[in-house]
């Protein structure tokens, strides 16, 4: 039994990034909306609780809350955001609608440190995002810190080791936010950290044993990522060769994917493995289809039907294995059952069929890539596996804006390969999340040969990132650059323009669909 911390989800976009936040200091979190929250508390090794901000005021009709009795178990309560909101409603404090809003970056002034705080300049920068505001503490509660605009940046009652923050301490941008979760976990709960990338490891292995059976098989989409690969390897010492991998070539692929795939599968694991040449098949499914949520869940679609009819070769293959993560869950479906917004529907998650006849396999669901790696190395993949770049599931069809005609694909494959080249034949990929092209399906005038011009423009994307949950646009060289314009202008008729994306996520993703 591991020390727990768990975390209630009112709909926040990162609530899980407070799990991953909890988990680096080595303490078990476990994640829940607020309709299973009392029942989860009540289980054994709870050392405290996290309660996550969200998109609701607290004050109005059909807002999330949780039982009164949450508050009443003993143990240290930390309110994030909307999380502090609805602690002081619950406990007799006032919230209304803000004079205006905190947004972004924001100086806070500490006014008393005590365990919340210990270690933290009296002076700091946190990340603000909220209208609302605690007019009224709730008796017994003191202000701690203060900004401009927010008298109770964050608020404290020590006696009964609940705390409250009006920011986000979850996020990089708050400068010091890792130190004041850590005082949480470690002051104020008093976890010792007992809870390990191996402890995991074990557990998912454990997991996948149990579900599966003696008997059952697992039919493994492969994409040759680093997700699908850790649950390769996590599937094969738990049932070892009724794992069949099944890698499918959709026609969405980067420049000599498949043979990379094959290659290093082939190298790394004793596992069955089949390759699909389904290009012509998706295609042709995607002919005439712009829209992305459409592109998305046909793609989805057609994975899962390819692998229903390949599950018929075997006689218990009642299961689907697939390296679904985090990010993707949380931005397809309420992940926990909660209020959470979908952002867009990932073919994994959101675009899988409702008679799916077969049983998700998914040891990563609630992990974040950083995560992920981490397990691979654990799990003895090797490093050039482990720290590949990220690559979507429905490939090359997201950076595609509008229809993915075999002609435009093409295109588009060819503009990522220069851009990829010129990246690492510099060491500017070193570093970088991500780092690739997308036909913007905009097009503009241009001059070549002294002829008219009227091309797609491309986008050069590149970003910086820990989690996918947020990230950073990279500003490559301007040799790189210009190495990259020239070469897909000059190889690549149909487009005559290229330009850099630099939008952060939030408030763009990563993908352009």
């Amino acid at each position: 039994m591991h020390e727990r911390i768990l975390i209630i989800d009112f709909g926040s976009q990162y609530t899980q990034l407070i799990a991953r936040r909890v988990r680096e200091h080595q303490v078990f979190s476990e994640v829940v909306p607020p309709q299973k929250a009392l029942a989860a508390a009540q289980k054994e090794g709870l050392k405290g609780i996290l309660l996550s901000g969200g998109p609701a005021s607290a004050y109005a009709e059909g807002a999330p809350t949780l039982p009164r009795e949450i508050l009443q178990l003993g143990v240290p309560v930390l309110g994030i955001c909307y999380g502090m909101q609805w602690m002081c409603e619950a406990l007799g404090g006032k919230v209304v609608p803000g004079e205006s809003r905190e947004y972004g970056f924001t100086p806070l002034h500490i006014d008393e440190h005590g365990p919340l705080f210990d270690g933290v300049a009296a002076e700091t920068v946190v990340w603000m995002s909220h209208g609302d505001r605690v007019e009224t503490l709730p008796p017994g509660f003191r202000n701690l810190a203060h900004s401009s605009d927010c008298p109770g940046g964050a608020i404290g009652h020590e006696e009964h080791k609940f705390y409250a923050l009006q920011f986000h301490p979850e996020v990089g941008h708050t400068q010091e936010g890792e130190r004041m979760l850590e005082n949480f976990l470690r002051s104020i709960c008093g976890c010792r950290g007992d809870w390990t990338p191996r402890d995991l490891a074990e557990e998912l292995v454990e997991r996948v044993r149990q579900q599966v059976g003696e008997d059952g098989e697992i039919v493994l989409g492969l994409s040759g990522g680093v997700d699908s690969s850790v649950v390769g390897a996590i599937c094969q010492q738990a049932i070892g060769h009724r794992c069949h991998a099944i890698f499918v070539d959709n026609g969405l692929l980067r420049a000599g994917e498949r043979d990379l795939v094959e290659q290093a599968f082939r190298q790394h694991f004793d596992l069955d493995l089949t390759v699909i040449d389904a290009a012509d098949r998706f295609l042709d499914k995607l002919s005439g289809v712009g829209d992305p949520e459409k592109k998305r869940k046909i793609i989805g679609y057609e994975f899962v039907e390819i692998f229903r009819e390949q599950a018929k070769r075997f006689q218990q293959a009642h299961f689907l294995g697939q390296g679904t993560l985090y990010p993707d869950v949380i931005e397809s479906v309420a992940a926990h059952g909660g209020p959470t917004a979908v952002i867009k529907s990932h073919h994994n998650v959101g675009g899988l069929p409702e008679d799916l006849e077969m049983e998700l396999v998914e040891p990563l669901r609630l992990l974040f890539k950083d995560e992920v790696r981490e397990l691979g190395r654990v799990l003895g993949l090797p490093e050039a596996m482990v720290a590949r770049q990220p690559f979507p599931g429905p490939g090359l069809a997201v950076r595609c804006v509008g229809e993915c005609t075999p002609e435009r694909i093409a295109l588009l494959r060819e503009a990522d390969r220069v851009v990829r080249e010129e990246f690492e034949a510099r060491d500017e990929h070193l570093g970088v999340w991500q780092y690739f092209a997308v036909l913007t399906g905009a097009c503009s005038v241009g001059v070549m040969g002294d002829q008219r011009t009227y091309e797609e423009a491309c986008a050069i994307r590149a970003v910086q990132s820990n989690d996918g949950m947020t990230a950073d646009w990279v500003y490559p060289s301007r040799e790189c650059l210009q190495a990259i314009s020239t070469r897909i202008i000059n190889a690549s008729p149909g487009i005559n323009r290229v330009v850099l994306d630099i939008t952060s996520k939030p408030p763009g993703t990563i993908e352009w669909e």
